[in-house]
């Protein structure tokens, strides 16, 4: 690909499209009474995934984009967990059944910040509010500097069977300018750790166009990442946007890596990774051949969801605490951000819902086309708009900007297929934004495609 060309699509800032509509399109036209009816609708037989919001860490990285709040105390915590446990009953309450789950996952923050009797407390609650299946699949993320040997041993008694191990960088300079110092051996002790306690699905996750960071880094954090042989990795590249989150201001903007810099970073890490047996999913992901996540890329049935790629095919997705987005078939809703203010609503008995989106015929044609684009690299637009009742020509005709990436070569179109050239799988986001009606009207910044 021309070089001009890498770097003006490279450049662009587009969303992850981790759902659609994004984020910045939700509004307080959807509150909690709404979301008490969607939830009060969804069929007995309705299959969910459940997403749990621990916004807590010891210590900030800078180059966080998550919604989380430093303590050192263990009172917030404990507090918040008591909102939480009670926010999950309150949506139990409104089901009309209790719901077949197939997935919970633990985000923060840090969600290994509590003690282990208050995680088998909250497993334990949502297994009485909740169908979790005998083969869910039960994730958490994991600070490896703050896991404990009785977390480690709960986990395993939890049922959990991933964990996503944050790494970054093994690399000290990095670490420096990130404020995340992290050995190898901590990673190692972790890891050898969960697999011991019965956590035997294992994920790492690395960025890239971090401050100082090479391709020369970026090999060597690999290098020692695969001696470990986890089973996935997911590599992202570090998004900075310090009007949005301003500790990102503490990073020197003049040691950041730029567009060219950033694409051989992520074409290195992904030579490395593939000539290390794994297989490319999607966007960022990497899996070991007999992964699930790989049969799901083989089958046609790779999915897009907040966490990134996944193999969750749930009908619906609820989001429980502080800033936590859940998924129905009506729509999106968001709960409130801010801890005091969150914990104020589900004390008064209502929903902490206040802001949404009740997606249109519309949105959920270009939902679907998005997605399978960004899980699969190409989509007949043909056979998405047929179940979805309408017409390819009102979708291929209307959006210049495929015309644009099928003259520089990003695409190929033949007929109603869709499909992305192989050496511009990397700016997938753009083909993606192609699709997106709302793309710009919010005004918000996205980080770069690449």
């Amino acid at each position: 690909m021309r070089d001009d060309l890498r770097a003006r699509y490279g450049e662009e800032r587009l969303p992850r499209y981790t759902s659609y509509p994004t984020a910045p399109q939700f509004s307080d036209a959807i509150g909690h009474e709404a979301y008490g009816q969607w939830l009060a609708s969804l069929p007995a037989d309705a299959t969910a995934s459940l997403y749990l919001h621990v916004p807590f860490c010891r210590s900030m990285c800078w180059y966080c984009g998550c919604h989380t709040t430093i303590t050192q105390r263990d009172a917030p915590i404990i507090d918040y967990l008591a909102v939480l446990r009670h926010e999950i009953e309150l949506v139990g309450d409104r089901l009309t059944s209790p719901l077949a789950v197939r997935h919970v996952h633990f985000g923060g923050g840090t969600p290994t910040i509590m003690e282990p009797s208050e995680l088998l407390d909250l497993v334990a609650l949502m297994r009485r509010r909740f169908r979790l299946d005998t083969s869910a699949e039960v994730a958490i993320e994991i600070d490896p500097r703050t896991l404990t040997k009785t977390m480690t041993k709960a986990l395993g008694e939890a049922g959990v069977t991933r964990a996503s191990l944050g790494v970054q960088s093994f690399d000290p300079v990095v670490q420096r300018a990130i404020n995340r110092i992290q050995s190898f051996e901590q990673t190692a002790r972790a890891t050898e750790g969960l697999r011991e306690a019965g956590v035997h699905g294992i994920n790492f996750d690395l960025i890239y166009g971090l401050p100082h960071q090479n391709v020369e880094s970026c090999l060597e954090t690999v290098r020692q990442s695969i001696a470990l042989r986890p089973d996935r990795f997911s590599v992202f590249g570090y998004a900075h946007v310090p009007s949005f989150k301003k500790h990102q201001r503490k990073i020197d903007e003049a040691v950041l890596p730029d567009g060219e810099a950033r694409y051989a970073q992520a074409e290195a890490i992904a030579e490395a990774l593939m000539s290390a047996g794994y297989r490319r999913i999607g966007l960022d992901h990497y899996a070991l051949p007999d992964d699930s996540m790989v049969q799901a890329q083989v089958d046609g049935t790779l999915h897009r969801n907040f966490q990134g790629y996944t193999t969750d095919s749930s009908d619906v997705l609820i989001g429980f605490g502080a800033s936590a987005i859940g998924r129905l078939t009506q729509g999106y809703v968001q709960n409130e951000v801010v801890l005091g203010r969150y914990a104020e609503r589900i004390r008064r008995g209502e929903l902490a819902t206040v802001k949404g989106y009740a997606l249109t015929a519309d949105d959920r044609l270009r939902a679907d086309l998005i997605e399978r684009v960004m899980c699969d690299f190409r989509v007949d637009v043909g056979q998405v708009c047929r179940q979805h009742e309408t017409a390819p020509e009102a979708i291929l005709q209307e959006i210049p900007k495929l015309r644009a990436l099928q003259d520089d070569g990003i695409i190929r179109l033949e007929g109603n297929m869709l499909s992305v050239n192989d050496n511009a799988r990397f700016l997938v986001r753009s083909v993606a934004s192609a699709f997106d009606a709302y793309l710009g009207a919010s005004g918000r910044s996205h980080s770069r495609a690449v």
